[in-house]
């Protein structure tokens, strides 16, 4: 089944450029309808100072909302048009917890494009934002780095696989990019009981798929999985990395479970995930 419509949150002009180019980006490829959210954030006020402050302290809050919006809109229409998809694209506005809008909104939405966590964002309610929705929004997650995206999302795949319930989740989520994918490359780590076999019955079934798979099954020693994952991305070329994220929960980990805050922190390429 092919995507047909995607959901990207969009914070501000500045941080989420590179999740727009890369929603964009999926979006012409799959010949998909796109809608850009950006979300009105309540004051985050204490009772007792939100009781003390006169109303235009209030009314000057809200409009430097509406001026991040405003900016946030133009963003993300300058760009569809710059690409010739405007008509393909709309643009919403909600208001409340970001968690909770965008989870709302995904849920009607085949993939959701975020941005990976700013290390010095000033709004904390965006802090958590891409692992939150992993766990709960139900749909696949397609979380993009903040440095900068590729101008092609799938080209070369890179599948990280455990044979756990949220690997597979994954994988089937990740299908109808992984069907336009140029290669797909199975990365297997030592930690996994019997990672040969799983290795050999991954790729078999993605090539009933007919993609062009290649497994790497990885001796890490010393090296951290996640850091030996990213070495991998990083020789194959690969530009979308898909893996399933916290096995279970955050205190029952599969194999690479336990690498899904490491990679959260430090991905080079966009990552989907599914729990």
């Amino acid at each position: 089944m092919a995507i047909k419509d995607l959901l990207v949150h969009v914070s501000d002009k500045k941080d989420s450029v590179p999740a727009v180019d890369a929603a964009l980006a999926l979006a012409e490829q799959s010949d998909a309808h796109l809608v850009g959210l950006g979300i009105a954030l309540p004051a985050e006020l204490p009772g007792y100072a939100a009781i003390r402050l006169p109303q235009s302290v209030f009314e000057i809050m809200e409009s430097r909302e509406k001026e991040r919006l405003a900016e946030a809109r133009a963003l993300f229409e300058s760009k569809a048009k710059k690409i010739g998809r405007i008509e393909r694209c709309e643009w919403r506005v909600d208001r409340g917890h970001p968690v909770q809008v965008v989870e709302a909104h995904g849920r009607y939405a085949d993939v959701v494009v975020v941005s990976q966590r700013q290390p010095h964002a000033e709004e904390r309610r965006l802090n958590d934002l891409a692992e939150e929705l992993m766990l709960g929004a139900g749909r696949p997650v397609i979380i993009v780095p903040y440095s900068a995206a590729p101008k092609r999302i799938g080209k070369r795949v890179l599948v990280a696989w455990d044979a756990s319930r949220e690997a597979a989740r994954a994988v089937a989520d990740a299908m109808p990019i992984l069907e336009l994918a140029d290669a797909v490359d199975v990365f297997v780590a030592n930690g996994a009981a019997g990672a040969d076999v799983q290795g050999t019955d991954i790729a078999a079934h993605l090539a009933h798929h007919r993609l062009n798979v290649e497994v790497y099954t990885t001796e890490t020693g010393d090296t951290p999985i996640g850091e030996a994952l990213l070495n991998r991305v990083s020789e194959s070329g690969a530009d979308l990395i898909v893996m399933g994220g916290y096995g279970h929960s955050r205190m029952r980990e599969s194999v690479f479970g336990g690498v899904t805050r490491h990679i959260l922190e430090h991905m080079t390429v966009p990552v989907l995930m599914s729990h």
